[in-house]
């Protein structure tokens, strides 16, 4: 385990800024907004701000200021890839540790404004040692250079590294590819785990004619569901089946990789519209950061070539607490829900939020992890 700071040479910034000056942009969709895609306006305008206004070293300094360390893990494999994490320690004795799994095409960045609250909240009863590790191929974790590295494995290095850190007893939260490996986790290594949290959890319906009518508010949740996998998949096809093609173009342009990623925080935030709405450009722009720079755009796609058609639905009997947006990607019914995760203690469905909760509704996302929690520390 060994401590870690970002620096980033200036010349990587220049460069930067030197390719955003010289994109070569499409022209206009022809269908309004976004429709097609984000908007020509829209890209340009972004892209402008990245290249001439927006400040690297700000958020560089805000991820220093927080204990990060890097260690390389196996996950069971024959190979060891290096994890780049955050380990920020509760002042308060008794905290519960707790280890929170971001997702594509977010990052740990989706976590910064939460960690202090968890860490040091009003009541020291609700403090949590918060462990925020990088999943391989994103951010500064390295990229695995063999295949194997889909969602169990990293469910693996997950409890390898709560044991390196001196955890034999802890809860973790996830959300996206991170619902899976917390998932994964709690049906890999359920004797160390007090309880999960996810915000998407994903469940195989009931073989017909064992399940009760839905409500309208499920019905519409498996509507939305359909319709998503109808239009708003193209670039999970893409990343699980030809992630190195995509690649090519995500880590050489800028302006590219800005827009795959901003694209889903349009789509996928209950934002009226416009990201921007509920997520601050600057943020944005720091979440695209750990892409670009690190580039990642192959790597972090990789591991839905590794996962996304092999997804496994075991049994978790550990404690586990849902919170379901209701502009989340797949929201499925709670008996679903129930015949896969047999011990659920929590069920929440808050009036606004979408797929990247704890940068939409920090709040919100802060209390769910508190009264779950409470119930099984």
């Amino acid at each position: 385990m060994r401590e870690f700071q970002i620096k980033i040479p200036e010349t990587d910034l220049d460069d930067l800024r030197d390719r955003l000056a010289r994109t070569r942009w499409p022209e206009a969709a022809t269908a309004e907004g976004w429709t097609q895609g984000v908007p020509l306006d829209y890209a340009r305008e972004l892209c402008d701000y990245w290249g001439r206004q927006y400040d690297w070293r700000r958020c560089e300094a805000e991820l220093n200021a927080l204990p990060q360390f890097r260690t390389g893990l196996d996950g069971g494999g024959d190979d060891t890839v290096e994890i780049h994490l955050i380990h920020a320690r509760s002042p308060h004795a008794g905290a519960l540790p707790l280890l929170l799994t971001h997702g594509w095409p977010g990052s740990i960045v989706e976590f910064l404004g939460v960690i202090e609250a968890l860490r040091n909240p009003p009541d020291p009863r609700d403090a949590f040692h918060v462990v925020v590790p990088s999943l391989p191929g994103y951010g500064f974790s390295g990229k695995p250079t063999v295949p194997g590295w889909g969602v169990e494995r990293i469910a693996t290095a997950w409890a390898q590294l709560m044991d390196r850190l001196g955890y034999d007893r802890y809860g973790a939260q996830g959300g996206d590819w991170g619902s899976m490996i917390t998932s994964a986790l709690g049906t890999g290594a359920p004797e160390n785990l007090v309880g999960i949290h996810l915000t998407m959890p994903l469940a195989a319906p009931p073989p017909e004619g064992e399940g009760t009518a839905l409500s309208p508010s499920e019905q519409a949740g498996l509507a939305a569901r359909k319709a998503f996998q109808k239009v708003g998949t193209g670039y999970s096809s893409e990343q699980s089946t030809r992630p190195q093609t995509l690649g090519y173009g995500l880590v050489d342009s800028p302006s590219g990789q800005c827009t795959w990623i901003v694209e889903k925080f349009w789509d996928w935030t209950d934002c009226a519209g416009h990201p921007e709405n509920v997520i601050s450009r600057d943020r944005l722009l720091d979440n695209v950061m750990l892409h670009w720079l690190p580039g990642t755009g192959a790597s972090s796609a990789r591991l839905y070539w590794e996962s996304f058609k092999r997804r496994r639905m075991d049994e978790v009997t550990v404690p586990t607490g849902v919170t379901q947006f209701p502009q989340e990607l797949v929201r499925l019914p709670r008996q679903w829900i129930e015949r896969r995760y047999t011990d659920l203690r929590h069920w929440s469905e808050p009036a606004t939020g979408g797929h990247f909760a704890s940068l939409e509704q920090p709040d919100v996302f802060v209390d769910e992890l508190r009264t779950f929690f409470r119930k099984v520390r």
